[in-house]
């Protein structure tokens, strides 16, 4: 009979060690879970504020915000979207700090990080955008470089031409006092 009473005693202090095992790691699931939530609460407001920023021309500002986004450690908070605003702020024509080459950054690490993201699409969209905004400022500048050329090669033939005048000017007055 004594036995008995150990082994019982051995499974009931086992399954009493199970069980707080069982609650400590669900406690600590569970404040994963609260953490996760509060950080998708926060990224949601951050968002908010940071389109805010942006509607009022507070770009350094909606900037600030989006940083924070990206900050949080946990995957599930809105960072896909906080990366796309980025992007959008960095493309803004009215932004005085645009830059096109991190806006493409921003929506690049999007698409990498975050391929099952509804925000992928958009996205791509703006970076076939913005390739050809840069290829049509590419060709642009070739062009201003021709039309430099143009304009100093018609500058030397308007010059060409004004001593052409002179020459043929002074050519008529030799001719005249000769015939007087």
């Amino acid at each position: 009979m004594g036995r008995k009473r150990t082994r019982s005693r051995k499974y009931i202090y086992f399954s009493i060690t199970g069980l707080i095992l069982l609650l400590f790691l669900g406690c600590t699931s569970l404040e994963r879970v609260k953490i996760k939530i509060v950080e998708q609460e926060e990224g949601d407001q951050y968002l908010l504020h940071s389109q805010e920023l942006l509607y009022q021309g507070d770009y350094e500002g909606a900037l600030r915000e989006c940083q924070k986004v990206l900050s949080f450690s946990s995957p599930r908070s809105p960072k896909d979207e906080a990366l796309f605003n980025i992007g959008l702020i960095y493309a803004s024509p009215d932004n005085p700090k645009k830059d096109y080459g991190k806006s493409l950054d921003a929506f690049r690490r999007l698409m990498k990080d975050y391929p099952q993201s509804s925000m992928v699409d958009q996205a791509k969209i703006w970076i076939g955008v913005l390739l050809e905004n840069e290829k049509l400022n590419q060709r642009n500048e070739k062009l201003d470089q021709r039309n430099e050329k143009l304009n100093q090669t018609i500058e030397k033939l308007n010059q060409v031409i004004e001593r052409s005048k002179q020459v043929d000017i002074e050519i008529e007055e030799k001719k005249r006092e000769k015939a007087k």
